[in-house]
């Protein structure tokens, strides 16, 4: 359980990795989309008005969303075409670690990491080309899955 010592953690330190791909090839700026919710089907019990009930049926991951600098020869981009172009997937599991900034091996020591399983491209989007704005390229990658993890290694 995390100490008062690093509580609440920042959430501007993390690190992703995607098995199969270089690390270098994992630098993002925002990752968004760790959210699992519980979808319900609305049940009428015959004589009862007051109220529906509601059950449970599954749970549903929202999409992972990694946004970074436009990087234009990647392997992370080429996996990405070719789901997206050419419609061959081959999942795989991509982890988040939020890090501790304080300690100087955080990234050998996470505050905790989520494994992300069986993750492929959805979308594959690039920010809009202003001339009038001075702001980076990004790229936008969706990614569907099965479920996440939730570790807390340190």
């Amino acid at each position: 359980m995390a100490s008062a010592a690093f509580y609440p953690p920042v959430g501007f330190f993390f690190k992703v990795s995607i098995d199969g791909l270089p690390d270098a090839d994992s630098a993002f700026q925002e990752v968004t989309g760790l959210s699992v919710s519980v979808e319900t089907q609305a049940v009428p019990e015959g004589g009862e008005n007051r109220f529906v009930h509601q059950l449970p049926l599954r749970a549903k991951a929202e999409r992972l969303v990694l946004k970074r600098g436009l990087d234009v020869s990647s392997p992370l981009l080429a996996w990405c075409r070719k789901a997206v172009e050419d419609f061959s997937f081959s999942p795989k599991t991509i982890h988040v670690f939020l890090l501790d900034p304080s300690k100087p091996d955080a990234l050998n020591n996470p505050l905790a990491a989520w494994h992300v399983v069986n993750a492929y491209p959805v979308k594959w989007s690039v920010s809009a080309f202003n001339a009038e704005e001075n702001s980076l390229a990004v790229e936008t990658i969706e990614l569907q899955y099965n479920y996440f993890t939730k570790s807390f290694p340190g």
